[in-house]
């Protein structure tokens, strides 16, 4: 976990509900009645843009599906924005949770543009170990409620 996570204890002390409340100034790209996307202060590349619901939620299991799907929609928009102004390919990606790299607790997805010789680098794979991938699944599939 890292020690400059942004925890929201609630609305009020919220740094993105802040932002949409207009109380924190922000760089909008887009918005809609239940969504915003706005330029990253620290971005990875020019025109990082984070797309979050406007209203609270603090990670994408809290999130009801029809939302997700606006927010991952609005997500695709801004990337096709980005590419046509410029960049060769975008990552989409969203940090779940403090050890999944997650710093400010209201939800959000990084629409990250990137332009081919940029400093950002992408995780190294391992193979699985033995039978581990079949019990990973099997797990998985039971979970979904799904015939293992």
């Amino acid at each position: 976990m890292k020690a400059s996570a942004i925890y929201c204890v609630n609305m009020v002390d919220c740094i993105f509900c802040k932002i949409i409340r207009g109380e924190l100034a922000s760089t909008k790209v887009y918005e809609d009645a239940d969504v915003l996307g706005f330029l990253d202060i620290k971005p990875i590349n020019p025109g990082h843009t984070l797309v979050i619901p406007k209203q609270h939620y603090v990670n994408i299991h809290d999130m009801p599906d029809s939302l997700v799907a606006k927010v991952a929609v609005t997500a695709k928009k801004v990337a096709d924005a980005i590419l046509k102004i410029g960049a060769k390919g975008v990552n989409i990606g969203m940090n779940n949770g403090a050890y999944a790299g997650q710093i400010v607790f209201h939800a959000h997805v990084h629409v990250m543009p990137r332009y081919g010789n940029d400093s950002f680098s992408h995780w190294v794979g391992k193979e699985y170990d033995g039978n581990e991938r079949e019990e990973v699944a099997t797990k998985i599939r039971k979970q979904l409620n799904l015939p293992t």
